[in-house]
């Protein structure tokens, strides 16, 4: 399981005067993530959405907090390892152009010391449930934004890590790219792979979720099953629901 424990990040705000002020970007916030979920984290923009994925993904430090990667109740303590089992997708991941996407995850694997006939398995296993066959062995500068978006999360997947965590991974893509990633997240689910990710589009969080994380300024404030927050809000759908308690009405 992962977790996260009272996390906060600071920041230091610029204002006039030269005066500077502390803002906090994420506040108090605690959750966990099993194996074999999905979990949206939805909030507007501005709520802290990607600053709370990127310390769960350890690419940032809390001000204050812990993550935990629990291994039968007991908190893995190397960093590394903690890595290795996490996949990270940003939402602004940039990748080597000049690479087709095949050398990339070969690139890639080698920097987690896989085996080259493990490498290969995995790249066409990845390649059939991404759909990118067609496209694979074309270098990354020249693919589609929808491509592009499937590349980038097929970097991801390579190690086969137990959680996934996935900012915004559908946005702006058409319906065939969004459809394939998100297959992708139900058959992981299947596997018993764990996925939290952010995103705006509150259908595809209906259809995903299992549980729904409410963000706004930094904390949560609300979170549970569509059927929970229906009977909390008295919302029928996340759009209601997500109305309802950005405007204080609970």
């Amino acid at each position: 399981m992962l977790k996260a424990e009272h996390l906060i990040k600071e920041f230091e705000k610029n204002e006039k005067h030269n005066r500077k002020t502390i803002f906090k970007a994420v506040d108090d916030v605690s959750l966990a993530l099993a194996p074999g979920e999905i979990v949206g984290v939805l909030g507007p923009n501005g709520a802290g959405k990607t600053t709370l994925l990127r310390m769960l993904g350890k690419l940032m430090r809390p001000t204050s907090g812990q993550v935990l990667l629990l291994e039968n109740d007991m908190p893995i303590a190397d960093e590394r390892e903690i890595k290795s089992r996490i996949g990270y997708l940003s939402n602004n991941t940039k990748l080597y152009g000049r690479l087709s996407v095949r050398e990339l995850l070969t690139i890639i694997g080698n920097v987690y010391d896989m085996k080259e006939s493990e490498i290969e398995t995995r790249i066409e296993q990845i390649s059939s449930v991404l759909d990118m066959n067609q496209f694979i062995d074309n270098r990354i500068e020249k693919l589609s934004t929808g491509q592009t978006q499937r590349a980038s999360i097929s970097r991801c997947l390579i190690h086969s890590p137990a959680y996934y965590i996935f900012d915004e991974p559908t946005l702006g893509l058409d319906i065939i790219s969004s459809n394939a990633i998100i297959e992708f997240m139900k058959q992981e689910k299947a596997n018993r792979k764990a996925i939290l990710y952010s995103t705006h589009y509150m259908e595809e969080a209906e259809q995903l979720c299992d549980r729904i994380v409410l963000l706004d300024c930094g904390r949560i404030v609300a979170q549970g099953s569509l059927d929970e927050l229906r009977d909390m809000t008295g919302g029928s759908n996340l759009r209601e629901i997500f109305r309802v308690l950005m405007n204080g009405e609970v």
